[in-house]
């Protein structure tokens, strides 16, 4: 399974670990682990990934890949900015939201219009989004996709 970490450029320590911490557990289910290959939430999640064993997509906005994280295994150069997201949620099984602003309102969007499950920790209070309060609990609920 194709799992999506979406989330913030920057984040708090906190929102940091959490998706540290998810992208760990992700890794362990081995299943793969996509973002937006930048900082923030998505470099945390994909340190973890690495952490534990897993396999790392970053989708990026611009147009050079060394704009990845260092935790990237196979960045995806795509120039198109924000509009990225719709290759992120398209190319993801489930996407779990974490913290977030705009960016990550939009990935949420398309993702519940075509119908993926998205799991939130501490992200938008909007319908559609399955809202958790603990990384055992978003991956509990990604298995049973």
């Amino acid at each position: 399974m194709i799992v999506a970490v979406i989330g913030g450029n920057y984040c708090s320590r906190e929102m940091a670990k959490v998706a540290y911490d998810l992208g760990k557990r992700i890794a362990q289910k081995r299943h793969i682990l996509i973002c937006g290959g930048l900082g923030g939430v998505m470099e945390a999640a994909s340190r973890g990934a690495k952490d534990g064993g897993g396999l790392t997509i970053g989708v990026l906005p611009g147009k050079d890949k060394n704009d990845a994280n260092r935790f990237v295994d196979i960045p995806i150069v795509t120039a198109m900015s924000h509009a990225r997201n719709a290759i992120i949620t398209r190319t993801a099984d489930v996407l779990i939201a974490v913290d977030g602003r705009y960016g990550t309102l939009s990935e949420i969007g398309l993702a519940l219009a075509t119908g993926k499950k998205v799991v939130g920790i501490n992200t938008w209070d909007i319908e559609g989004i399955i809202s958790v309060e603990s990384v055992d609990e978003a991956i509990e609920e990604i298995e049973k996709v």
